[in-house]
């Protein structure tokens, strides 16, 4: 069959949508699969990871690239986890149209509202795939609506539901007149809803002729407007954004699969018609005589192969053997093997084209985020991943695997960026982060399985400060006489409390040589040792102004030594009158949940001493702005799971230092002492 295109299908949604199951279904429908897949029984051919089969749960993103009906699809399945964010949005960046999954029972969910923003921001052409139809009390109709109220544009259906819940058998064509019960037999159009085609094609015809003015002139004047005229206006209306069309089925009884396939095929765009590529100040048509370029979205470490990295190409073509330069990092790589791959099954082949993605192995400097291009110099957009929400630290369960856990964990923070990971010197804690609790589990399973270590999970010391509350002068005085030359250093102090987050500043206020300028370093120096030390709990001291005022030295026994030790004894002196406060840090957090899980969002984050600054409504979305402590928020996710059932998800970022309440500072005060002591 001759060559129709290429189609750069995603699969979105929010998790247990059943956005797998479509795309298995879809393999084996169209003949790409010898059999239906189940994640249940671990045959999918997209959850392949242990872990994956382990928690019947797309972690990764998936791809699977096949031919129907003359037309190459490349079919990528995302995870719908707020944990695994990350690869939905890389997924996204590979595609050229989206299939918005949504949960026939559950309805519009948070994710599936979040993911459809960062769609929409690209203008990713939209078909909405309401699933689950066989379940007890699910409605498309009114699925539909509230679709068509979270999308802001116009949502047409192209089929209907033939029966409900149990008694859901098959979906009927509204443009075609015909009826496809499962695996996509054709069947009788029962009468009850032959009258809501008729309804359905009315709205098909509206939509289209809002879209197409000569249309809508003959709409208006009453004119008669056949359905064939509807369809390129309401094409070209779906590849602008300005549109999107909606399907019924229900994946795991095979309804509806065939037709949303074929519904792919007739209305969603192939990527050469789609707009030109906008890199740097250039614009590139979407064909194979344009330049090449091309985005690797996704890297993989494969057990044989090495690093397997998945790259879209979106202009120009290549061969194994070329040479193409890694624009982001400025280095030449040599194409090696390239292949298509259909779940775990790669395919090796000789050349990539426009459109296509594939697989390649064995590139030395490329990820993640990277452009490789051919007479272009510019790199496209990195992927703006979610910072990390959620820290613990790590220790290794055998000694001598530091260096093993540190090439490991850089590896699977190469396949999953939104994974980072440091040594912090301050708390001498190896810190991971990730989005959420199960991310890092998953983290630490494939740390285990790939690279054959195992680390425990602790609690990360929270980075307390102290600071003055009050004024104060004190002297610090050190003399020492031995035999041959003494030690002699003598300072005057002042500290003045500074606002929140000034940090420290030394100020030198000697005049007339009490102390000669030559020791004044070494005050600065003692100083800030003994700021490091600080003077309740051992944390550092900060948000204060240390004036060097007076002193006095001695000709022949004054040292360096001696003022750096005369410095630390008089802000010890200080601080001893200063009123010294323990601060800690301040998160800003949002979170995202549906209006019925508020009431215990906002009464969990109270208790953890949280302040709540506002509430946002944003379709079913509500966000809740809070400041809350970071020793508060210790496994805030797992606690927002069980809350919400799964269906809130948070973002948080360091805001600011506040004083700690008196009856939790001295709990952090003997906290500090019993660790010093162990």
């Amino acid at each position: 069959m001759a060559d129709k295109g290429i189609k750069n299908i995603g699969l979105f949604g929010h998790a247990g949508s059943g956005k797998t199951t479509i795309a298995d279904g879809i393999l084996y429908l169209a003949g790409a699969n010898t059999r239906f897949g189940k994640v249940a029984e671990k045959t999918s051919a997209f959850d392949t990871e242990p872990e994956e089969q382990e928690k019947e749960c797309s972690l990764n993103v998936g791809l699977a690239s096949f031919n129907y009906q003359g037309v190459n699809i490349n079919l990528i399945d995302t995870p719908g986890y707020a944990d695994f964010i990350g690869e939905a949005m890389s997924g996204i960046e590979a595609v050229d149209c989206a299939v918005v999954v949504v949960d026939a029972f559950a309805g519009i969910e948070v994710g599936t509202e979040r993911l459809l923003n960062e769609i929409s921001k690209k203008n990713i052409p939209v078909l909405f795939f309401i699933n689950k139809l066989t379940k007890e009390n699910t409605d498309f109709y009114k699925t539909l609506a509230s679709v068509g109220e979270m999308y802001k544009k116009s949502v047409v259906a192209l089929n209907l539901p033939i029966g409900e819940a149990n008694k859901f058998s098959g979906v009927a064509d509204v443009l075609k007149n015909k009826a496809y019960g499962k695996k996509g037999k054709e069947e009788a159009v029962p009468d009850e809803v032959k009258e809501k085609i008729g309804q359905h094609q009315e709205k098909f015809i509206e939509a289209a002729a809002d879209l197409d003015e000569a249309l809508m002139n003959k709409y208006i004047e009453g004119e008669n407007v056949e359905l064939g005229d509807c369809i390129e206006p309401l094409k070209n209306g779906i590849a602008q954004g300005k549109v999107a069309v909606c399907l019924a089925g229900d994946a795991h009884e095979l309804i509806g699969i065939v037709n949303l396939l074929d519904t792919a095929i007739e209305f969603l765009p192939s990527s050469h018609v789609l707009p030109e590529i906008q890199i740097d100040d250039r614009r590139l048509e979407r064909s194979d005589d344009a330049p090449f370029v091309g985005y690797v979205f996704k890297t993989v470490v494969e057990p044989h192969l090495g690093e397997l990295c998945y790259l879209r190409a979106w202009s120009g073509k290549i061969k194994s053997g070329e040479v193409v330069t890694n624009t982001t990092k400025s280095v030449e790589e040599k194409i090696n093997q390239i292949f298509t791959i259909k779940g775990k099954e790669k395919t090796e082949i000789q050349e990539l084209s426009s459109g296509m993605i594939v697989g390649l192995v064995k590139l030395k400097s490329t990820h993640t985020g990277d452009t490789l291009a051919k007479g272009i110099s510019a790199a496209l957009p990195q992927i703006g991943f979610p910072a990390p929400s959620i820290s613990m630290a790590i220790v290794p369960k055998a000694k001598g695997d530091e260096e093993k856990i540190s090439s490991g964990l850089a590896r699977l923070h190469d396949e999953d960026p939104t994974f980072t990971f440091a040594y912090d010197p301050e708390i001498k804690q190896l810190i991971i982060s990730g989005i959420g609790e199960l991310h890092l589990d998953i983290i630490l399973s494939r740390l285990k399985r790939k690279y054959g270590v195992s680390v425990d999970l602790v609690r990360p010391h929270v980075k307390y400060r102290e600071t003055f509350t009050k004024k104060t002068e004190a002297q610090g005085k050190y003399k020492k006489q031995t035999g041959g030359h003494g030690q002699y250093g003598d300072c005057w102090l002042k500290v003045d409390p500074l606002e929140r987050g000034k940090g420290f500043e030394f100020v030198d206020e000697i005049v007339g040589g009490a102390i000669p300028s030559r020791y004044i370093p070494s005050v600065e120096k003692g100083v800030k040792e003994a700021l490091a030390g600080g003077f309740l709990a051992g944390y550092p001291l900060t948000d204060i102004r240390v004036t060097v005022y007076d002193g006095s030295y001695h000709p022949v026994d004054s040292s360096d030594i001696a003022f750096k030790i005369a410095a630390s004894m008089s802000l010890k002196a200080n601080a001893a009158k200063g009123n010294v406060v323990l601060l800690e840090p301040i998160h800003e957090v949002e979170v995202y949940v549906t209006e019925s899980f508020m009431g215990d969002v906002i009464g969990d984050l109270n208790s953890r001493r949280g302040k709540i600054m506002g509430m946002e409504g944003a379709g079913k979305t509500q966000k809740i702005k809070a400041l809350v402590p970071e020793a508060e928020m210790y496994k805030y996710s797992t606690s927002l799971r069980s809350m919400t059932q799964g269906r809130g998800y948070f973002d948080t970022k360091f805001s600011h230092y506040e004083e700690v309440p008196r009856d939790t500072t001295q709990k952090i005060i003997e906290g500090a002492k019993k660790a010093k002591k162990e």
